[in-house]
C-alpha cells in the first residue's frame, strides 16, 4: 500500500500512484523493516529535480522495480527540503562511501536506520540488478553488510562532531579570507570553480562587507565581474528575472532550469547591496527584477513563498524558457526577431538541446536529446548603459517575448512553505525596500514608477509571509519547517530554520517599528539556546528532543544556503543590537570562534559565517532616527544607505513602545534626529544629513 496521498510534500505527492509501497518518513516505517526482516530503501529528492522525475518515471513508476522493491524491502521517501536533518544525515554516508552526492539520493539502510550501501541517480536496469544484489547480501552475506554499516556510522559521526579548535573571527582572517577567495577567482568568467557552476552569493555577501570595511578593490572587482556575469547569462532569466539554481557549464550560459527560493532571495541580497555601494545601474534592475520574481512568481497570496519552479516542463528540461530564431521571428515579426536574436544570442545551432545533460556519472544516449537545437536567452550587448532608444526597444521586445513565453507550459511549482527560506526572502526584501527608498530620488520616471510598483507588491508579499511564518509556524513556541496550504507539517524546524526566521524577523522590525517582530525574535533565539546549543559554544542543527537519527547533524559550512550555525549567529548579532542585551552577542562570538579555523582554510564554504563576522567586527552600528515621519525622512534614506556591514536601523517616534533603540532618544529643538552608537559608544546626536553621513563612513 502506497501511503504518501495525505504527505504535504508536493515531492512526496508526486509518487503517490507508483506500484511502490511507500512509506513517509516515520518510526512505523522502521519497526515494520524490523518485523519483515528486510533492509530499508531511502529516496531522497526534491520536487523540482529533474533526474530525481526521470528515476521515478524510469524505475518508480514501472512495476517489475515496484515489485522488487515491494517483496525485498521497506521503501521510505523523503523531501529533502521537509527534511534536512535526514538528508544531512545520509548525504554524508552518500559522500563518505562514494565522494560525491547529489539527488536522488539512494541509501540502502538497516532496519535501524544504519546506511550501508549509498548512491544516486540509478538507470532501471542498474537499479534493478542493484535491487537484487542488495537483497540477495541481506539475506546471504548479512554479517558484512552489518560491518560496512558500521564503518559508515562511524565516518559519518566523526564528520557531524561538535567540538574542535576555536579562534576569534578578526580582521586579519576575514582579510586572509577574501585574499583566498581571489586567489579561487574565475579571472574569465566571474565566480568561482568550473561546471558544474554555482551562484556564489554568499561569498558576494561577505566580500561586500569587507570591501565596505576595507575599500579593497580587488574585493570589489570580482563582485562586479561576477554578478554582471551572472546577470547576462543564461543563469538569469530576462524576460521574468530570477536565477536558477546553477549553470551547467563553467560560463553562465545554459542554467539547470530549476529556480529555487533560497538562491534568489540571497541573490537579491547581493545585488541590492551593490547597487546601495556603488550605484550600479545593471545591479539595480536586477535587484527590482529578482524582487518582482519573488512577488509574482514565488509568493502565494495569504500565505508564505512557494519553494521552487521545476526545471522541467511536461518532461522535457528547459521546455518554457528555450527560442530558436524562428520562433523569435514569429512572436516579433522578421526585423525585430532579428534584432532580438542578436542581443539575446539565439542562434542556429543552439545553445541547449533539451535533455542535453547527463546525470552524475552517466553517459548521454540518444534518448537523452531532442534533434532540435534551441537557445538560452543571454545579454549580448549592454544594454543598462545604451542609447534611451536602445532600452526601449529591448525592454518592447523583452515583454512581447514574455506574452508568448506566458502562454507556453509553464512548470511546476512546488509551493510548499519552507520557514527558513522564507526568512531568507523577507530579510532580502526589506533590504531591498530600504535602498529603493533611499535611491528613489535618482530614478528616472517611467523607471521610478515601476520600482515603485514592484516595492509595493514585494513589501506585500513579504509581510504575508512574515504573518503565515508567526500564525502557522510557529506551534506551541516551536517552528515548524514547512507548510502547504495554509496547513502546518509535522516536521520539527531545525537550527537554520530558527535562524533565518529570526533574522527576518530583526528585519522586519526595522521596517515596521513594531515592537511584536523583536519579541519573537527573541522567544526563537532563546529556544535555540536552550535546546540546540552545544557546551563548546557552537550549535547542532537539531533540537535536543528531535527524533534521534543515526547521528546528530551539526555542520558548520555554508553551501548554497547558510548552515544552521552561521544563521543562529546572524541574527543573535541583529537581535543582541536591537535590544542591547549582551549576552546574545556572546553567544554570537563564541558560536562564530567555532567557525573561524575553517573560515581561515576554507573561505569558499563560510560565506556566511564570515559575513556575519563582519558585521561584529563593525560592532554592528546601532542607527536610531527619531522622526514624526520614518517613510520620508531624509535622515533614515540616508542611514540606510551608508550603513556599516551589519548595521541595525530603526525610525520611529521617540520613546516608540517596542522599539528599545529609540527608548530616551528625543528630537532635538523638533527636528528629526539620528543617534549612532557602537558597542557601548555613541557618537552625538545630529539633525543634518552630512553629518550622519560623516558618522557612518568614518573608518
Amino acid at each position: 500500500m502506497n501511503r504518501l496521498a495525505d504527505a504535504t510534500s508536493p515531492y512526496l505527492l508526486q509518487h503517490k500512484d507508483n506500484p511502490v509501497d511507500w512509506w513517509p518518513w516515520c518510526a512505523e516505517a522502521f519497526a515494520e523493516a524490523e518485523r519483515r526482516d528486510v533492509p530499508v530503501l531511502i529516496s531522497v529528492g526534491y520536487s523540482a529535480c529533474h533526474w530525481c522525475h526521470v528515476m521515478a518515471h524510469e524505475s518508480f513508476a514501472d512495476e517489475q522495480v515496484g515489485a522488487l522493491l515491494n517483496e525485498n524491502f521497506v521503501a521510505i521517501k523523503v523531501d529533502r527540503e521537509e527534511r534536512p536533518d535526514v538528508d544531512a544525515v545520509y548525504m554524508t554516508a552518500t559522500q563518505a562511501m562514494t565522494g560525491q552526492g547529489g539527488w536522488p539520493m539512494t541509501v540502502f539502510a538497516t532496519p535501524d536506520g544504519t546506511p550501508f550501501f549509498c548512491g544516486t541517480y540509478f538507470p532501471k536496469p542498474n537499479f534493478l540488478r542493484l535491487l537484487q544484489s542488495v537483497a540477495a547480501a541481506w539475506r546471504d552475506q548479512r554479517a558484512a553488510v552489518l560491518r560496512q554499516g558500521a564503518a559508515v556510522i562511524e565516518a559519518i559521526g566523526g564528520a557531524q562532531a561538535v567540538g574542535g579548535p576555536s579562534a576569534p573571527l578578526t580582521a586579519e582572517l576575514l582579510d586572509a579570507a577574501a585574499d583566498r577567495l581571489a586567489e579561487e577567482y574565475d579571472e574569465t568568467n566571474g565566480g568561482f570553480g568550473g561546471a558544474p557552476k554555482f551562484p556564489p552569493h554568499l561569498n558576494l555577501l561577505f566580500l561586500l562587507r569587507q570591501y565596505q570595511r576595507t575599500g579593497a578593490q580587488r574585493s570589489l572587482e570580482i563582485i562586479r565581474h561576477t554578478c554582471e556575469a551572472m546577470a547576462r547569462g543564461g543563469l538569469h532569466d530576462q524576460l521574468a528575472g530570477g536565477f536558477a539554481r546553477y549553470s551547467v557549464d563553467g560560463r553562465w550560459a545554459v542554467p539547470h532550469f530549476e529556480k529555487m527560493l533560497y538562491d534568489n532571495a540571497l541573490l537579491l541580497r547581493v545585488y541590492t547591496h551593490l547597487w546601495r555601494l556603488t550605484g550600479d545601474q545593471l545591479a539595480r534592475r536586477v535587484a527590482r527584477d529578482t524582487a518582482r520574481f519573488l512577488a509574482d512568481e514565488l509568493h502565494r497570496p495569504g500565505e508564505g513563498f512557494a519553494s521552487a519552479l521545476d526545471a522541467d516542463t511536461d518532461g522535457v528540461e528547459g521546455l518554457t524558457y528555450v527560442w530558436t530564431p524562428a520562433q523569435l521571428v514569429e512572436a516579433l515579426g522578421e526585423e525585430d526577431g532579428r534584432w532580438a536574436a542578436d542581443l539575446f544570442d539565439v542562434t542556429e545551432e543552439g545553445s541547449f538541446t533539451p535533455h542535453a545533460a547527463a546525470p552524475p556519472g552517466e553517459a548521454l544516449t540518444a534518448a537523452d536529446a531532442t534533434d532540435q537545437p534551441t537557445s538560452v536567452l543571454r545579454l549580448a550587448r549592454d544594454v543598462d548603459d545604451a542609447a534611451p532608444e536602445v532600452r526601449t526597444r529591448w525592454q518592447e521586445v523583452a515583454h512581447r517575448l514574455l506574452v508568448v513565453r506566458d502562454a507556453r507550459p509553464q512548470p511546476a511549482r512546488d509551493d510548499k512553505v519552507v520557514a527558513a527560506w522564507n526568512g531568507l526572502a523577507i530579510t532580502a526584501i526589506a533590504e531591498f525596500q530600504q535602498v529603493a527608498a533611499g535611491y528613489a530620488e535618482d530614478a528616472p520616471g517611467q523607471d521610478a514608477n515601476l520600482m515603485e510598483g514592484v516595492t509595493i507588491v514585494a513589501d506585500g508579499a513579504m509581510r504575508d509571509a512574515a504573518e503565515h511564518l508567526a500564525k502557522v509556524h510557529l506551534v506551541d513556541g516551536r517552528l515548524r519547517r514547512t507548510s502547504r496550504d495554509g496547513r502546518v507539517g509535522e516536521a520539527a524546524g531545525v537550527l537554520e530554520d530558527y535562524g533565518c526566521v529570526a533574522e527576518a524577523f530583526c528585519a522586519m522590525h526595522q521596517v515596521t517599528g513594531e515592537g511584536r517582530w523583536l519579541v519573537l525574535a527573541g522567544r526563537l533565539l532563546d529556544v535555540a539556546l536552550e535546546r540546540f546549543a552545544a557546551p563548546d559554544g557552537s550549535f547542532y542543527d537539531t533540537a535536543d528532543d528531535a527524533e534521534r537519527l543515526v547521528s546528530r547533524p551539526a555542520d558548520p559550512t555554508d553551501n548554497a544556503t547558510p548552515s544552521g550555525r552561521s544563521a543562529i549567529v546572524a541574527a543573535l548579532v541583529a537581535y543582541a543590537a536591537l535590544t542591547g542585551e549582551t549576552r546574545y552577542r556572546e553567544a554570537a562570538e563564541a558560536a562564530l570562534a567555532t567557525v573561524a579555523p575553517i573560515v581561515a582554510a576554507h573561505a569558499r564554504f563560510t560565506g556566511y559565517a564570515a559575513t556575519a563576522g563582519e558585521a561584529l567586527l563593525a560592532g554592528p552600528y546601532e542607527i536610531a532616527v527619531a522622526t514624526a515621519d520614518p517613510v520620508g525622512e531624509p535622515l533614515v534614506h540616508a542611514a540606510r544607505r551608508h550603513a556599516p556591514p551589519g548595521a541595525v536601523v530603526v525610525a520611529g517616534s521617540p520613546d516608540q513602545p517596542g522599539v528599545p533603540l529609540l527608548a530616551g532618544r528625543p528630537m532635538v529643538d523638533g527636528q528629526a534626529t539620528a543617534y549612532v552608537c557602537r558597542g557601548f559608544t555613541c557618537e552625538r546626536p545630529v539633525t543634518g544629513v552630512a553629518d550622519l553621513v560623516a558618522q557612518l563612513t568614518r573608518r
